[in-house]
């Protein structure tokens, strides 16, 4: 007697490989998310970073007064990056947007200036940097006052 015997997949192999499959890419795809948000803390981290060399330009350009640099110290919504408006050396902060909360807030006197924005990572924490160069993550803004121009 013979058996005809057909070469191919049960439905059940099938379906135990699309399942391991879907659990595969649901752990990529959150690994992904992790990246992404690393990724935004980082273009956050590069704004400051130039912004801070923006105000030594104003610095330089301004009689030696750090006054005026971030115009009216409030906050702006805007997508995009830091950048002086009008010429590389000159006119006022545009704070656009960066970070989770796409706030950035900076604050000017003329002895001093600190600039802070929302982290992605951690939604409580802040990235701060000031005239005296220093770059720090914060738990909570520590720019609440137009008055402050350092980083804690």
């Amino acid at each position: 007697m013979k058996y005809n015997m057909k070469r191919g997949f049960t439905l059940i192999e099938l379906l135990v490989v699309i399942a391991i499959i879907g659990l595969l890419s649901s752990i990529v795809l959150a690994s992904l998310d992790t990246a992404r948000a690393k990724g935004a803390d980082a273009a956050v981290k590069g704004d400051l970073d130039s912004m801070r060399a923006q105000g030594e330009l104003w610095y330089d350009s301004n009689s030696q007064t750090y006054a005026g640099l971030c115009a009216d110290a409030t906050t702006a919504g805007v997508q995009g990056g830091l950048k002086a408006a009008g010429t590389q050396t000159g006119a006022t902060f545009q704070a656009n947007a960066v970070g989770a909360a796409g706030k950035v807030t900076c604050n000017s006197q003329a002895t001093g200036w600190a600039a802070e924005a929302p982290l992605k990572t951690t939604t409580s924490a802040f990235w701060c940097i000031d005239s005296t160069g220093k770059s720090v993550s914060e738990t909570a803004s520590s720019l609440t006052t137009n008055t402050t121009v350092t980083c804690t």
